[in-house]
């Protein structure tokens, strides 16, 4: 077992920590590999009847995946970056599917990995510091994890919008759009957990939600979302920042800005991904995501967009293409093609 993750049982709780702090508990294929491992092993656990997944340190929960590795995979032409995500998916679908009661304390950066750990399971309670985001666009990169399957779900337009932007989110707008659905001021996160390990958990729903009640408060209220976040219902990424540029505000202003800096190939897939993924079940929605995730592997703006944001740093991408009007629809298709064998579940 890796010393990445803490996993301990206390009472009936099954309890994962993510540990890796300094690197804002970004996932790794082990610590992956482990949670599954501690997952499967608990559902089958009648003295189990709960699971609680926290991050180690006040910065986050879990700000994303091991994006290094992925690059350096897919420049070196081996394996890791498949089996990554092919185990990472497997533990997104486990998630999605889980028999027990499943609880993530949503506090600081959740992004990225740290959203494929938390939206699909039952219980997702926000802190004061939560930050939501599914920044991928600006890496060259599409929102995965099962983002093609639930941002759809929020609305197309605040799908579209999240997705496409990468746009930061506290908890008022987590709570507001159902990203997260409870509410427990930081502080009382520490005393939350020691009473889940003191309750009878039964792997009832109710078990869990009658502990959840006696510390949840309402939450910080969200700021309506603008008139101009129907932008993001037309019907391609060109006509979306078209909408925008017609529109007064800061916040349009602000969106179209945003937009002109992501990668243009990988904003115009995101588009297509989200609104197919609408139409599609969890597991065929990740199975695509595998293929995508491959796909991006043989495009230019994947490894660009990580060596100027993580590597060199200097937030100066040479995108592929100039602007989304440069995009065409076979370089988008290409991307979608099946790139390997089928997604294997757990």
């Amino acid at each position: 077992m890796t010393d990445e993750i803490i996993s301990r049982v206390t009472g009936n709780l099954g309890h994962i920590t993510l540990n890796r702090p300094k690197a804002l508990n970004a996932l790794t294929q082990d610590m992956c590999e482990a949670i599954t491992a501690c997952m499967v092993k608990w559902e089958a656990d009648d003295a189990i009847g709960a699971v609680l997944i926290d991050g180690a340190g006040e910065r986050a929960f879990c700000a994303g995946g091991d994006v290094i590795l992925l690059h350096d995979s897919g420049k070196a032409g081996d394996a890791r970056a498949e089996n990554f995500w092919r185990t990472e998916y497997a533990l997104n679908e486990l998630i999605h599917r889980y028999s027990k009661p499943y609880i993530t304390l949503i506090d600081g950066f959740v992004m990225g990995g740290g959203v494929g750990l938390s939206v699909h399971g039952g219980h997702r309670i926000a802190g004061d510091n939560t930050q939501f985001a599914m920044p991928e666009t600006g890496i060259g990169y599409f929102p995965d994890v099962g983002g093609t399957y639930f941002l759809p779900r929020l609305g197309m337009a605040a799908g579209q919008w999240l997705g496409m932007t990468g746009a930061r989110l506290g908890a008022g707008d987590c709570l507001a759009l159902g990203i997260a659905n409870d509410f427990i001021e930081t502080e009382r996160h520490a005393a939350f957990t020691k009473a889940l390990g003191e309750a009878k958990l039964d792997g009832s729903k109710e078990a869990v939600t009658s502990i959840i009640a006696r510390f949840a408060t309402p939450g910080p209220m969200a700021a309506p979302l603008p008139a101009a976040l129907n932008a993001f219902e037309e019907n391609s990424p060109v006509a979306i920042l078209r909408a925008l540029d017609g529109m007064d505000g800061e916040w349009a202003a602000k969106q179209a800005k945003s937009l002109r800096r992501k990668s243009p190939l990988a904003i115009s897939i995101t588009f297509e991904a989200i609104k197919r993924g609408a139409k599609l079940d969890f597991k065929d929605a990740m199975r695509a995501e595998l293929d995508l995730s491959l796909g991006f592997l043989k495009t230019q703006d994947f490894y660009e967009g990580i060596r100027s944001q993580l590597i060199d740093k200097d937030r100066n991408p040479k995108w592929q293409h100039d602007s989304l009007d440069d995009v065409t629809s076979d370089q988008v298709e290409r991307v979608f093609r099946k790139h390997s064998e089928p997604l294997q579940f757990l």
